[in-house]
């Protein structure tokens, strides 16, 4: 299909039920690879994810496209998510974990689980707004401008989420990397 998400949603708001499945096949990996990389625990990514396309599904016939259907799926999600935090406040966080390249090698394998889990601790240790900018930038291609209207902070304050959060992911995983090669 060559039609815009804005399109296919106006569709789907008007009762077109393959407008909608276009809509879920496009951007069903991204919204669950930033939730997984937003949620402190791995329980809350299905429902949360569920959530919001059962959002997006009660919201379809007042849609008016605003902004990219994208960022207005991936706030639904967001808010969502907060939401769950302000009910869930104080409780254990699971750590989310990797998995390695079933072709490699046991050592290859072994080593790109290190990697990961370097990455992933060094990511999980930023502050909230500069992993979200992050997240939503590298994992979900989103540009700053996209990233602005999902967090609803300005495209200057993005910019410097990203700034410090690359700064800071540099030198963690620049530590990590002297402090194994001292053991």
């Amino acid at each position: 299909m060559t039609a815009t998400d804005e399109d296919l949603m106006l569709r789907y708001g008007a009762g077109d039920l393959p407008s909608f499945r276009e809509l879920y096949r496009r951007h069903s990996q991204g919204l669950y690879r930033f939730v997984a990389w937003r949620s402190p625990r791995r329980a809350w990514v299905d429902e949360i994810v569920q959530d919001a396309w059962a959002s997006l599904h009660a919201a379809r016939a007042g849609y008016q496209p605003q902004a990219a259907f994208r960022t207005y799926l991936y706030q639904i999600a967001r808010n969502r998510l907060i939401d769950l935090l302000r009910q869930r406040e104080g409780q254990e966080i699971d750590a989310a974990g990797e998995l390695a390249d079933e072709d490699a090698s046991p050592p290859q394998s072994l080593e790109q689980k290190q990697q990961h889990a370097l990455l992933h601790a060094a990511i999980a240790a930023l502050p909230a707004e500069q992993k979200e900018a992050l997240v939503l930038q590298q994992f979900s291609g989103m540009s700053i401008l996209e990233i602005a209207v999902v967090t609803g902070a300005e495209a200057e304050t993005v910019k410097s989420r990203l700034r410090y959060a690359m700064q800071k992911l540099r030198a963690g995983l620049d530590s990590a990397a002297g402090a194994g090669g001292q053991a």
